[in-house]
């Protein structure tokens, strides 16, 4: 009887030739989709297991999603500058160029590392995912769930069919990105949140990262410009004290003081369960910390209704409230056409 096929041996199907890699001598090739440009030889693979050389041609992902299509609202992204309470079609993949021990999506994104992580491939076609989020009236469709920057040859001829339907697209992203992933996606992609996991580089490699790419990223992506919101998870203990949140409010302010933060909630996940919820006093003081470094929009989220004024948006010329939330719920959006209706100031974001 024969054996069955493995993950891997299912995936290894759901390719194509990638685009984001140069061929070098001895069939060994160099992939750009992530910060840890992998020098792959023949017949191995990248950190994220799911790019591979055979023959010297680097295949990558592609003709598949994990599990299903979620429709999210925009707000789970999150996204609080862009169209408050749209829908966003969601989709992701398998892999991860990181191994977080907290993460949340980790049946995913740790599906090849972990044999305890079971998601299957679902084929699909990328006209099947664009008609659904027509159908669905989804103004945004999303890369997300795993990180989208090793999927990206897939994202974008996802991408390309949305653009042409007026659909605006987006990225859920970890920030382990290259200046030519970036370049590559350009033309096709509008949104990008950026996992902004601390500001410790010894935290960071324990993480599979580095901090001065996610950085690096970071200012690339508002000088190209993408509309960008990042996000950090508060894990107690890991990357809540006082001094790593200043440094990092700071640095986001140094690139622009309009990006939104947000900072969450932990909950116990994955290989980390010896620590409970994060308080919410630690986002209070984290969302202070961002105020007072000279960010203009800070939000805290994972506990709706409990973090007082921190889920909505507030005019910064005036203070009048803009947008009224609890949760992923938007209950009042007062803007008009994107202005303050008090003083008229601009508030950055894509509001319709």
């Amino acid at each position: 009887m024969a054996n069955a096929l493995t993950l891997k041996d299912v995936l290894a199907r759901l390719t194509t030739e990638g685009e984001l890699y140069e061929k070098l001598p001895d069939s060994r090739v160099r992939c750009y989709a992530c910060g840890h440009r992998c020098l792959v030889p023949e017949g191995r693979d990248g950190i994220c297991k799911v790019r591979f050389n055979r023959g010297g041609v680097l295949y990558v992902p592609a003709g598949y999603v994990a599990t299903s299509l979620q429709l999210d609202p925009i707000e789970k992204k999150p996204f609080f500058h862009v169209m408050p309470g749209a829908s966003a079609l969601s989709f992701g993949m398998l892999g991860c160029d990181y191994h977080c021990g907290y993460c949340q999506n980790w049946i995913t994104s740790q599906a090849i590392r972990d044999p305890g992580a079971v998601a299957a491939p679902a084929r699909v076609t990328a006209e099947e995912i664009v008609r659904v989020a027509v159908e669905h009236q989804a103004p945004v469709i999303t890369s997300t769930y795993n990180e989208p920057l090793i999927t990206s040859e897939w994202a974008v001829s996802v991408f390309k069919l949305a653009k042409a339907r007026g659909l605006k697209t987006a990225y859920v992203s970890n920030g382990n990105a290259t200046p030519e992933v970036l370049e590559y996606l350009r033309p096709w992609l509008d949104l990008y949140k950026v996992d902004l996991k601390g500001f410790d580089d010894k935290s960071y490699r324990k993480l599979g990262g580095k901090l001065e790419t996610v950085l690096a990223t970071i200012e690339l992506l508002v000088a190209k410009g993408f509309w960008v919101e990042v996000v950090t998870l508060l894990v107690p203990g890991f990357n809540d004290g006082d001094e790593e949140l200043r440094g990092l409010a700071r640095f986001l302010a140094g690139v622009s003081r309009d990006i939104p933060w947000h900072v969450t909630a932990f909950h116990p996940d994955y290989k980390m369960d010896d620590r409970g919820w994060t308080p919410v006093r630690t986002l209070a003081r984290a969302a202070e910390i961002g105020q007072a470094e000279g960010l203009r929009f800070v939000y805290a989220g994972n506990r709706p209704g409990q973090t007082g004024s921190l889920e909505n948006t507030y005019c910064p010329a005036c203070r009048a409230v803009l947008v009224e939330r609890v949760g992923f719920q938007v209950l009042a959006n007062h803007l008009t056409a994107g202005a303050c209706p008090h003083c008229a100031a601009r508030i950055p974001g894509i509001w319709s």
